[in-house]
């Protein structure tokens, strides 16, 4: 089983969990930049939350089924048509052999993601499928690639029996997952812990960080997002040792501009490290494309790890009851 890459999109990467493990040796992590919306695509089409789906970014490609299969949209909404009709996000579809489908403009987000039962079956990289554009491993869809798929498991194979697509090019399960709940809202602040050289921002800086509307400027990338807003500075020079570095640190360049690392950062760094981004809102973070606005509150570490715990359990919740519904 495969799909045929017809035309690529803008940024099309497979993701999956991402590469742990490697930073000593100077490999990041990558994976997905909405780990949220990649399992969840995921457990719409009965695969493990592991698994690696496509990244689309801004805009989608279009991909050719090669044979039937089932497949699922999730994350930020996307123009997507199969054979000309409108293809549902947020459910598990069956595609029949040949059907052919087109994800177009990426709205109210900047990324969406498709999971395909039985997940692609890539060839691993340090253990891996994800694509790291930055470190080149792996490399963004081209046209003509071909995308193999890996055998589904029992429960998406009765899945697709039951839609039978009949003689149209897809069927559509008719329970479908409610967006509002996993989706980003940009009104409300990314919250953030302080980091080891917060201290060292004067006290204009270190109220701006949070009082600043931030725009996510023009040059962001998968590497990070450099933020546009007011100027920070430091109280007195400050002379570092590269130290570790992971998505989600706010770095402050000599510039005064901040830094925020996002999947493909780099595993250390040398820049004053101002604070680091709650892992419950880095999916969040995931959906801001260049121009977007965004602000920061601070948080504590007992509020953030209660956060992502409660995430953690409603997903797990939500994982058994999509379960249930692909064993019907």
């Amino acid at each position: 089983m495969s799909f045929r890459v017809l035309a690529p999109g803008l940024l099309t990467t497979l993701q999956d969990a991402g590469r742990h493990g490697y930073a000593a040796l100077g490999v990041g992590s990558a994976g997905a930049m909405d780990d949220v919306s990649r399992r969840l695509a995921n457990l719409l089409v009965g695969n493990d939350a592991a698994a690696a789906a496509l990244e689309i970014t801004l805009r989608g490609p279009r991909l050719r089924a090669e044979a039937p299969c089932l497949i699922a949209l999730a994350g930020a909404a996307i123009e997507a048509h199969c054979d000309g009709e409108r293809l549902p996000q947020g459910c598990p579809v069956a595609l029949r052999a040949g059907a052919e489908i087109a994800l177009g403009t990426v709205r109210d987000g900047a990324r969406s993601y498709l999971a395909v039962a039985g997940g692609f079956d890539t060839e691993r990289a340090l253990g891996s499928r994800s694509v790291d554009v930055n470190a080149g491993i792996g490399r963004a869809l081209a046209p003509d690639k071909i995308l193999a798929v890996a055998t589904a498991a029992p429960r998406a194979r009765q899945l697709w029996r039951t839609l039978e697509t009949g003689g149209g090019a897809f069927a559509a399960a008719r329970w479908a997952l409610h967006p509002a709940p996993w989706r980003d809202d940009p009104q409300r602040p990314i919250a953030l812990l302080r980091g080891a050289q917060f201290d060292a921002l004067d006290a204009a800086s270190r109220e701006a960080l949070f009082a600043t509307a931030w725009r996510v400027a023009p040059d962001s990338n998968r590497v990070g997002y450099r933020l546009d807003g007011a100027t920070l500075a430091l109280a007195a020079p400050c002379e570092l040792v590269s130290a570790g570095a992971v998505p989600g640190t706010l770095q402050l360049p000599p510039g005064g501009q901040p830094l925020l690392l996002m999947a493909e950062a780099p595993t250390t760094g040398g820049y004053p490290r101002l604070a680091h981004v709650a892992a419950i809102d880095l999916p969040r973070l995931g959906q801001r494309k260049p121009g977007d606005a965004l602000r920061f509150t601070e948080i504590s570490l007992p509020e953030a790890q209660t956060r992502y715990l409660a995430r953690e359990r409603a997903l797990a919740a939500l994982a058994r009851n999509v379960a249930e519904r692909l064993n019907d």
